[in-house]
């Protein structure tokens, strides 16, 4: 199931060439240069009917985070880059499907391969789309590990290994400038043999509300974690615990191919600022401001 998300995108390659690409016209749009176009992120650009639409973005980690289209909490200390490619295609007048492939990448840490599947009703005004998702870090060892850490700060979980998620997300034009973004997640969680938490898979929920006004769009998101049933350590974690916390984020698209992006990650949480001797480790929930520009060259 893991390696067919990821090479479900690549099966479009082939008619890439007879597709429908950008226009002139349509790349001197301030909606193409100021907004970010992600996967299922609708009410803006969609393919004809029987066309091709392909596009290449890049951003920074906590970009993509406030634009709503990562499920993912990542650590925004760590920088990091975000490269993707996606492959729209026009079912009928008001549906499409979409096809993704996300990577992830920093200069210390292992990079972080997302693929994404889905479909969109667009009625113009409003939107709403559903897919399929999953991450995963290539070549992941399946050997317990002495050493804790393969990608820190992803959901602030020791050595993250892969994640599999339903996405629902939907968009209601205020006017031609400015749009509200609702979204859901639910999935799941997994962690490498041999983890500091003594898991191997956790449950993930996460609700998220955003604005967007011209090149300004604000994101608040909520997340809630806890181990799969019969998965705890008996002696390590309470099967019943729960972990919830909220980022706040806001990215600013400037005129120059450049977007500015800051906020909070963990601004509440539930669970520790960090571990302590007296008690079994817990996920890091310390909270985090960050300011990352992100230019285009």
């Amino acid at each position: 199931m893991r390696r067919l998300l990821l090479t479900l995108p690549l099966l479009g390659l082939p008619l890439m060439a007879a597709g429908q690409t950008l226009s002139g016209d349509q790349l001197s749009n301030s909606a193409w240069t100021q907004q970010p176009q992600t996967l299922l992120k609708t009410g803006q650009q969609q393919p004809m009917q029987g066309s091709l639409l392909v596009e290449a973005q890049s951003g920074t980690t906590a970009g993509a985070q406030n634009d709503g289209s990562s499920s993912l909490s990542l650590n925004p200390l760590f920088g990091g880059t975000v490269n993707s490619s996606t492959v729209q295609y026009g079912v009928t007048p008001n549906i499409s499907a979409q096809a993704g492939v996300t990577q992830r990448s920093w200069a210390t840490q292992p990079r972080i391969i997302s693929s994404e599947v889905g479909a969109t009703y667009n009625a113009g005004r409003y939107s709403l789309g559903v897919s399929v998702a999953q991450d995963q870090v290539p070549n992941a060892t399946p050997l317990p590990r002495v050493l804790p850490g393969a990608v820190p700060g992803v959901n602030g979980l020791p050595d993250f290994d892969s994640s599999t998620q339903v996405n629902a997300r939907g968009r209601f034009a205020l006017n031609g400038n400015s749009g509200v973004l609702l979204g859901a997640s639910m999935g799941r969680i997994r962690l490498l043999p041999g983890n500091q938490l003594g898991l191997t898979t956790l449950d993930q929920r996460a609700l998220s509300f955003g604005i967007e006004h011209g090149p300004v769009s604000t994101s608040i998101v909520g997340r809630t974690m806890q181990p799969e049933p019969g998965t705890a350590v008996p002696g390590m974690l309470n099967a019943d615990r729960r972990w919830n916390s909220i980022d706040l984020g806001v990215t600013w698209h400037l005129p120059w191919q450049g977007s500015l992006s800051f906020g909070a990650q963990n601004l509440w949480s539930s669970g520790n600022a960090a571990n302590t001797p007296a008690g079994p480790p817990e996920p890091d929930q310390s909270r985090t401001p960050y300011v990352q520009y992100h230019q285009d060259l």
